[in-house]
């Protein structure tokens, strides 16, 4: 009886996770992945405790596929294998904490810059590192306002800054300037500065996109955190990756696992890294491209469809997150889209197609006219 009770809550679960992922919309997460062939694995632990670069005496880990999943990174990130240092995190939060991180290890008495849209996780990595931050305004688009984040920088010329750059806030997708950014650095002659890229979502997909903006190391950044949502994965994970001369300053050996202490976390998932690595051995760079074209294309069609209802909506360049004023209810719920104040949005992810976008606009297209009515 107790085994039945097991079986048919599971069931039950299952049920009720198929029904959620036919009709998931509002957050950003790639649910058309099949890890099936990975499934054997996971009767065994993976624990990437430690450097991912050194070889621990701990014996069961994935440390050689994480090394190849940082080296694909690296290298979309224009960044030299000899000057690079990275892990696989478990998202994108604990990538945000450990860029911001270094930031204040190279520059202890730095002021953290980041805007009204960056992600919750900014603010709370102040909180716990007892950083002085300060958060510039934004503009409608969801991008920094760049006269305020100068004057900000001006009134403490004195001090070195640390600056979050989000490449795609949560809500709108919107992608800081990074030139305007230096620019206002070398106009008011701030020569000590970190610059932490928030990749989250598009980190993944500004690499692959035509005429995008360059944001990579080839520019003066410092760290960048990207969240695997775009990839997908049934366990969130994402990679920081930054220049190998900072880690070297804030790692310490320890002996009884054979390893240094570089991360945030001590022990790392294991299978989030094979996770990554059979995702770029089986998808590669053509098939990523090929995915995040598909993505720009359908999140203009839902823009272009919201347009011509005159249905108030905001779609950035070189982003798959569609703006829109909040719809009922029923739909937020139905549709599980997130919103803020007066706006909601649908994440263009490769799961959402232009037939279950015309699903969602005929169910709006409803709404609407009973509220008219």
């Amino acid at each position: 009886m107790f085994s039945q009770n097991i079986a048919d809550e599971l069931s039950i679960f299952l049920q009720q996770l198929e029904q959620r992922t036919a009709l998931h919309a509002g957050y950003p997460y790639n649910l058309s992945c099949d890890y099936s062939t990975l499934t054997k694995f996971f009767n065994f632990l993976l624990n990437n405790a430690g450097d991912p670069f050194v070889e621990p005496d701990f014996g069961l880990h994935s440390r050689q596929f994480e090394q190849q999943v940082l080296a694909f990174f690296a290298d979309i990130y224009r960044i030299e294998p000899e000057n690079f240092w990275g892990y696989v995190t478990s998202g994108g939060t604990e990538g945000n904490f450990y860029g911001i991180f270094l930031g204040r290890e190279v520059y202890p008495n730095g002021v953290l810059y980041s805007s009204q849209d960056s992600h919750y996780s900014i603010a709370k990595a102040a909180r716990l590192y007892r950083m002085e931050h300060l958060v510039t305004d934004s503009q409608f688009n969801g991008e920094m306002d760049y006269e305020h984040f100068e004057q900000l920088i001006r009134a403490r010329s004195d001090r070195p800054a640390i600056i979050c750059l989000n490449i795609g806030t949560t809500v709108k997708g919107a992608i800081d300037n990074l030139e305007i950014v230096v620019d206002i650095l070398n106009r008011n002659k701030i020569q000590n500065y970190y610059i932490h890229c928030d990749g989250a979502l598009s980190g993944m997909m500004l690499p692959f996109l035509k005429g995008a903006p360059e944001i990579n190391f080839n520019q003066p950044i410092d760290s960048v955190a990207i969240s695997a949502k775009f990839i997908g994965s049934p366990l969130p994970c994402g990679v920081v990756l930054t220049k190998k001369h900072y880690v070297e300053k804030v790692e310490t050996l320890i002996e009884y696992i054979g390893s240094k202490d570089t991360t945030i976390l001590g022990s790392r998932n294991g299978h989030s890294s094979l996770i990554l690595w059979h995702a770029i051995k089986t998808r590669g760079y053509s098939g990523f491209a090929r995915e995040a074209a598909t993505c720009i294309e359908n999140a203009r069609y839902l823009y272009k469809q919201l347009k011509l209802r005159r249905y108030p909506c905001l779609l950035n360049e070189f982003s798959n997150t569609v703006v829109f004023a909040k719809p009922s209810l029923q739909l937020i719920k139905r549709w599980q889209l997130a919103v803020l104040e007066d706006w909601a949005h649908i994440i263009v992810m490769q799961n959402i197609d232009k037939q279950k976008i015309d699903s969602f606009l005929d169910e709006l297209d409803g709404v609407q006219g009973l509220q008219a009515g």
